[in-house]
C-alpha cells in the first residue's frame, strides 16, 4: 500500500455528503437541485476516510453537497469528524430550524464551525442566483445560530450581481457581529451549471483532497472526470500521493503558480 510523508503544507478534505438540495443555484458547481439524486457519501465511508485523513495528518475537514442538512445521519458524520479535525460544514442555513437546530447544538463544540453562502448584503444581489426569498431565509438562519453560539463563516460568490457592492457584503456581516477573518469572497468558476465565470482545472489550483461516491478529485470545484485522481475512495494515502505527483509535474512543466480558490 502507497504511504505518505507528513503534508508540505495544509490539507484539507472535502466530502460530498450528497447532491440533493432544496435550492437550485443558477451557478452551482455541483449540479445540485431539489431533482438531483442524492448519491449519499454515507456514514461508514466518512468514518473510514475521516480515520484515514487524520491519520495523514489533514489540517481540517470540510462537508458540503447539496445541502447536507437534508441528511439524517450527518450529525453523527460531524460529531465523529469534529471529535478529531476542525471540521466544517456547509449551508444555505434555510432548512436549520426546529429539530434539525436543536440536532445541531447537541453535538456543538469548538471544532465546529458552520459554513454558509451569502452572497449580498440585500436580497436582490443573493436571490439573483439563489432563488427568490432566499437571503431572507439565510439570514435568519445565520441569526439563528448564532443564537445558539455557533461560530458561522460565510463564503460569497463574486457574480455579476453583486460585483459592484461588494462592499455592502462586508458592512452586512460586520452587523451581524461577524469579524472580517470569517468571511471570503471567491470569483465565479465556469462549471457544473455555471456558463460563465473562471476556467479553473488542476493546472490552476491548489490541491484539496475532495471524494464522493465517484472516487477522490482535486478539487471541491469540481467533481468532472477532468479533475478526478482515482475511482477507489480508499486507501486516502494512493491519492495524496498521485496528487503529489501531479504537483511536481506541473511544476516541472513551468505552468503558473497554483491558486487557492476556496
Amino acid at each position: 500500500m502507497p504511504t505518505c510523508q507528513a503534508p508540505a503544507f495544509l490539507w484539507k478534505l472535502w466530502l460530498y455528503t450528497n447532491y440533493d438540495c432544496n435550492l437550485r443555484c443558477s451557478y452551482c458547481v455541483a449540479k445540485s437541485s431539489p431533482n438531483a439524486p442524492r448519491r449519499a457519501l454515507g456514514l461508514a465511508n466518512v468514518q473510514r476516510l475521516i480515520d484515514e485523513a487524520d491519520d495523514l495528518g489533514f489540517s481540517e475537514i470540510f462537508f458540503t453537497g447539496g445541502e447536507p442538512f437534508i441528511l439524517n445521519d450527518i450529525y453523527a458524520m460531524l460529531a465523529y469528524s469534529s471529535a478529531r479535525l476542525r471540521t466544517n460544514v456547509l449551508t444555505n442555513a434555510m432548512i436549520l430550524r426546529g429539530q434539525r437546530l436543536d440536532r445541531l447544538c447537541a453535538i456543538a463544540n469548538e471544532k465546529l464551525i458552520v459554513q454558509v453562502s451569502l452572497d449580498g448584503g440585500c436580497a436582490e444581489d443573493h436571490d439573483a442566483y439563489r432563488g427568490k426569498g432566499s437571503w431572507q431565509k439565510t439570514v435568519e438562519g445565520i441569526q439563528l445560530l448564532q443564537e445558539r453560539g455557533f461560530r458561522v463563516r460565510l463564503s460569497t460568490t463574486e457574480t455579476p450581481a453583486n460585483s459592484a457592492r461588494l462592499n455592502d457584503v462586508c458592512e452586512f456581516h460586520r452587523k451581524l457581529g461577524i469579524p472580517d477573518e470569517d468571511h471570503f469572497v471567491r470569483p465565479l468558476a465556469k462549471r457544473g451549471y455555471s456558463r460563465e465565470g473562471l476556467d479553473l482545472n488542476m493546472t490552476n489550483l491548489n490541491p484539496e483532497v475532495t471524494v464522493n461516491l465517484d472516487g477522490v478529485f482535486w478539487h471541491p470545484l469540481s467533481t468532472d472526470a477532468d479533475m478526478q485522481i482515482s475511482r477507489s475512495l480508499f486507501p486516502l494515502a494512493e491519492s495524496v500521493t498521485r496528487i503529489r505527483h501531479q504537483v511536481d509535474e506541473i511544476a516541472r512543466n513551468g505552468n503558473a503558480g497554483l491558486m487557492t480558490f476556496t
